[in-house]
Formats: structure tokens, C-alpha cells, sequence
């Protein structure tokens, strides 16, 4: 196998294994195993499991995130304050439904591992996500706040933590939406997804505003 063969085989195994069974559970050895290839390999491509883990972040998030500041620039010049909410959000939920199978935004499978890896609690993958997200992440939580002026801080980040959930969800389960509707709504249909999360989102972060302004009144 050509090196940069092992390379990439070595990547999509570890994403498979870790979205399955977590950061903590899976060995480097577990990883060389489904490459097909000696654990030496993987020591001399990565080094260790943590920078293993922060190529695949790296290769997966930076395509997304770069689509993500392109469509915040476009919707940060929308002059209508809930037509800019709407666009906000569009910008920061279509670059995840961007690709299934590609590195754009990682699809289903990465998503899952980026669920599963949040969950976990692991020092090396907290750090290596904070690195991935968080500043984008403030960069939207200011976005968002400069549409609904008045909305506290809290209730913008709180809200955005359930964006994110929905996000994941709608990503990694679309049949569960499916089978609770019977059949008579696709799950895997991703623009009404994108237009359902962001109608929904849209609905939380209008509210906070003006639950901000009932408390205080």
C-alpha cells in the first residue's frame, strides 16, 4: 500500500472506530488492525491518537467553517433584522449538510464521532474540539445577538447549545423522523431538514428577546 494510501486508510478507520466506540475505548492498535496496516504505520503518520484525532478535525471542519464565515459575510449585510436571523442561521446550518461523503462539513459519519467524542469527557478531544468550534461558534453567538438586541447572554448561548443538538440529531437519526411520522416525511430530505431547523431556531432566539424584555419590565 502507497503511504499516502496508508494515510488515508488509517484516517477512515479511526473515524469508523471512534464514531462506534468512542475516543477512549479504541486503540492505536484497533486502528492499524481495520487499515490493514502495522501499528508502526500509524505511529509514523500520526505520532499518537491525539494527533490522529486533530487531522481528522482539521480535515473535516476547516472546509465547513471556511463555507460558514463565506455565508455569515453575505448575511451580515441583510439589512432586515429577522431576514439576517434567518440568513444567520442558514449560514451556519447548510455547510453541515454540505456533503455526506466528502470532507465539506464530514457528513453523518463524523457528525456522530463529534457527538460521540463531546459525550466522552476525554481531555485530548475536548481540547482538539474547543479548537475546532468554539471560536466560530462565538463569532455566531455575536451574529445572533445583534439581531435580537436585548437577549442575554445566557439565553444566547444556551440556545445555540440547542441548535447544535438539533444539528447533530437531525444529521446522525433523520429515519427516526421518518418512522414517527409514519412514512409521511423523509428524514434523509435535506433541505426541508436545513428549512425545519432553521424555522425552529429561529422561533427559540426571537422568543429570547422578547423573554428578556418581559423580565425586566
Amino acid at each position: 500500500m502507497r503511504q499516502g494510501n496508508i494515510r488515508e486508510a488509517l484516517l477512515e478507520a479511526a473515524v469508523k472506530l471512534f464514531s462506534r466506540n468512542g475516543y477512549n475505548a479504541v486503540s492505536m492498535r484497533e486502528i492499524a488492525k481495520a487499515a490493514g496496516v502495522n501499528v508502526g504505520s500509524l505511529t509514523y503518520h500520526f505520532g499518537s491518537k491525539a494527533n490522529l484525532l486533530r487531522e481528522i478535525y482539521d480535515r473535516h471542519t476547516a472546509p465547513m467553517n471556511r463555507r460558514r464565515l463565506e455565508l455569515l459575510g453575505e448575511a451580515r449585510r441583510v439589512q432586515n433584522p429577522d431576514e439576517r436571523l434567518m440568513a444567520i442561521l442558514r449560514a451556519y446550518i447548510v455547510p453541515a449538510y454540505s456533503s455526506s461523503s466528502d470532507h465539506d462539513g464530514g457528513g453523518a459519519e463524523f457528525t456522530r464521532m463529534r457527538a460521540v467524542l463531546s459525550a466522552e469527557g476525554n481531555e485530548d478531544a475536548r481540547a482538539i474540539i474547543a479548537n475546532a468550534f468554539d471560536a466560530m461558534s462565538r463569532t455566531f453567538l455575536e451574529a445572533i445577538g445583534e439581531c435580537v438586541p436585548g437577549a442575554s447572554h445566557e439565553g444566547l448561548v444556551w440556545r445555540s447549545q440547542f441548535l447544535l443538538g438539533g444539528l447533530y440529531y437531525a444529521l446522525i437519526n433523520p429515519e427516526r423522523v421518518t418512522r414517527l411520522s409514519g412514512g409521511e416525511v423523509d428524514g434523509s430530505d435535506h433541505e426541508a431538514a436545513i428549512n425545519q431547523l432553521v424555522g425552529a431556531s429561529y422561533a427559540s432566539f426571537r422568543g429570547l428577546a422578547e423573554e428578556t424584555r418581559q423580565a425586566t419590565e
